[in-house]
């Protein structure tokens, strides 16, 4: 059960993770939250986080890093 777990942590886009970084929780909070809401929603949670990890994923090529000068 937990190579499972450790798996699952392993290949998730990292939306838990960053929305605790924001908010101050644990983001095993954060998932807990998400399960619950996609069972009582039927689902639409799950496309809700899709949709999140799609706009971390390229958040970065829409909004490039800023480099200042004495960074070069």
């Amino acid at each position: 059960m937990n190579k499972l777990k450790v798996f699952f942590e392993k290949q998730a886009f990292g939306v838990c993770n960053w929305w605790g970084e924001k908010l101050g929780i644990a983001p095993s909070k954060i998932r807990i939250y998400f399960i619950y809401a996609s069972f009582a929603s039927l689902g639409s949670m799950f496309f809700i986080y899709l949709i999140m990890a799609f706009i971390l994923q390229i958040r970065n090529f829409i909004r490039p890093k800023r480099t200042r000068a004495w960074d070069l």
